[in-house]
């Protein structure tokens, strides 16, 4: 990704010149943008413009002498092949936080932040009585970047009735009568996914993911300022308490709530806010948006849509992992990813995909995020592991789906049909189960991870993320995670189940569906239990399955997975495809 014609190396340099105009020593540089968004357009990509780190998470500090890039266990290979090792170091950002180095090598300094985008839990993580914290007006990088392009004004777009089951009048009645019980006068709504979902809007300001960047305010009498500008909406208001304001108006807006209690969520709102806030006398109630509970619980409009979009999905995976068999070996990774597209592009409701497809041969696999790019791409061979990791954005739902194959004709070694047996029986495990109203996922995670665990192997990534509808492919607030995050599951919530292995310099390992709470037959005491559906429907390779390592139920679950997906697929497909899908879905023998 080419995001400036400056050379890497001399990037640095340059934001350091600007320290003196800041009265710092040192600028701690997030990958957010303002919107504390997880995808950025390109003129947010502030972190990979200064360290060459392209990663979805993760943050970097720079001080005068040294920098240090963070993120988690997806990127700790990728942040040492993008980066420079004579300009940054690079940790694991649990096993090293950034406070740990800042106060390791920053004691005594001015280290300063864009309070537009760090929230106030991000500052509290990074918070030490040994460090000065400095919130800056202006960014030292955007005054570097010369070339920094501009933000996007896509349209802002209606998403209709048929496809979120409920209006945008019913959605802000809702959330106004919890403020109003609450005693808060508004809400601030920083995230744009929670923006998009309240007033049923969508955009197309950052790639893959259809919002729209916007600031909102929701009053306890129901009506909403929008803060984008009035050019861009078209006919996306769908009723009169949806008010289009100039992003200029925002600092009065934020003025005339002084003396009112404002709700805030600490972890989705940028700090600016807080700040300009209290400047202006508000007093500010700390408490998650109300947004993102009812946008993860899916109407049942939005259910059926999901169930379609699938459906679709599992015609283009179908055809995608055919074509792979017959004439995948020879073909670059990003060719293979570019012919997964054109098979999804087949489909006249495909609105192109919900995140950059991870199509990786042999050791890349073992890069969870890993990247493919045009002439740095491998090839693909035989008697290899290939790994696809992708998903699709259609306007009734968002897929994202995780295959494992084994490019033949040779058996597979023992050791990795071992592994992706264990892996494939914690994915089994998790589809399985059956748990109490409101478990949080947190307590389901060692599910998946059993069998690996039992083998001495784990994985360095959740189990389980969240999935928005027509929306961000990593939705809150669920998760099934080491992550001890309390929100508990409740029939509508779809989330992925993505148990896998990563064997470094050798191959990757993860199998993927989507999962929907529902209610189960299974009655406790204090009333039914929850299990999930499976959304996903394309086939498992049964060449790298141990067979002598799953358990009678196991066996008879993939077998009755395989038969669905089987019974699916089969009035859906082109004829010449139907020998394929019944061999690739028999049962196991």
């Amino acid at each position: 990704m080419s995001l400036s014609s400056l050379p890497l190396k001399d990037r640095p340099a340059l934001v350091r010149q600007q320290f003196p105009h800041f009265d710092i020593a040192g600028f701690i540089i997030t990958r957010g943008d303002e919107y504390l968004g997880e995808y950025v357009a390109p003129y947010a990509e502030r972190l990979a413009w200064l360290t060459g780190f392209t990663g979805s998470a993760g943050l970097a500090i720079l001080l005068n002498d040294k920098g240090c890039v963070f993120s988690d266990g997806r990127y700790t290979v990728q942040m040492k092949d993008q980066t420079l090792p004579e300009h940054w170091e690079t940790r694991h950002s649990s096993k090293t936080p950034p406070r740990q180095w800042l106060e390791e090598h920053a004691q005594g300094l001015r280290i300063g932040y864009d309070p537009k985008l760090v929230s106030q839990r991000e500052l509290a993580a990074w918070s030490s009585p040994h460090i000065q914290l400095i919130a800056l007006e202006g960014n030292p990088i955007d005054a570097a970047w010369t070339d920094q392009p501009v933000p996007p004004t896509t349209p802002i777009i209606h998403h209709p009735l048929e496809f979120t089951g409920k209006t945008s009048r019913e959605k802000r009645a809702e959330l106004a009568q919890q403020l109003r019980q609450a005693g808060q006068e508004a809400m601030i709504i920083a995230d744009c996914p929670s923006l998009a979902w309240l007033l049923n809007i969508r955009g197309h300001d950052i790639a893959m993911t259809p919002i729209a960047h916007a600031y909102g305010i929701l009053y306890a009498s129901g009506q909403v300022e929008i803060f984008a500008e009035q050019s861009r909406f078209h006919d996306a208001v769908e009723d009169d308490g949806i008010l289009p304001k100039a992003p200029s108006s925002l600092p009065t807006a934020l003025q005339h709530l002084s003396g009112k209690l404002v709700r805030l969520d600490p972890a989705t709102t940028p700090l600016w806010f807080r700040m300009t806030l209290e400047a202006a006398g508000a007093e500010i109630a700390d408490g998650p948006d109300l947004c993102t509970l009812p946008k993860a619980i899916k109407t049942k409009t939005e259910q059926d849509g999901n169930r379609r979009a699938h459906q679709l999905d599992s015609i283009a995976l179908a055809r995608f992992l055919h074509w792979v068999e017959k004439h995948g070996v020879g073909q670059r990774e990003t060719a293979l990813a570019a012919k997964l597209e054109s098979f999804r592009a087949l489909s006249p409701d495909y609105k192109g995909p919900s995140f950059e497809t991870i199509s990786a041969a042999g050791p890349n696999g073992a890069y969870p995020h890993y990247r493919a790019e045009v002439g740095r791409d491998s090839i693909l061979t035989e008697n290899c592991v290939y790994l696809v990791d992708s998903g699709a954005q259609y306007p009734f739902g968002t897929t994202d789906i995780t295959r494992t194959l084994w490019i033949g004709p040779d058996e597979p070694p023992a050791a990795l049909k071992k592994a992706f047996t264990a892996v494939l029986r914690g994915h089994i495990a998790l589809s399985r189960q059956r748990f109490p109203h409101g478990l949080s996922g947190y307590r389901l995670d060692s599910v998946a991870r059993s069998a690996l665990w039992n083998m001495g192997l784990d994985f360095d990534h959740g189990t389980g993320h969240g999935i928005g509808s027509y929306l961000s492919v990593h939705e809150g607030p669920q998760s099934i995670s080491v992550a001890l995050r309390p929100t508990g599951l409740v029939p509508g919530m779809i989330l992925s189940n993505e148990p896998g292995y990563y064997e470094v310099g050798a191959y990757g390992i993860r199998i993927e569906n989507l999962l929907l709470v529902k209610e189960s037959t299974l009655n406790g005491p204090s009333g039914p239990f929850l299990e999930f559906e499976t959304l996903t429907h394309t086939p498992i390779d049964k060449r790298l399955i141990d067979t002598a390592h799953l358990t009678p139920d196991e066996r008879q679950w993939l077998d009755r997975y395989h038969a669905t997906v089987q019974e699916r697929l089969l009035p859906l497909l082109e004829r010449e495809l139907h020998e394929w899908v019944k061999e690739s879905c028999a049962p196991l023998t």
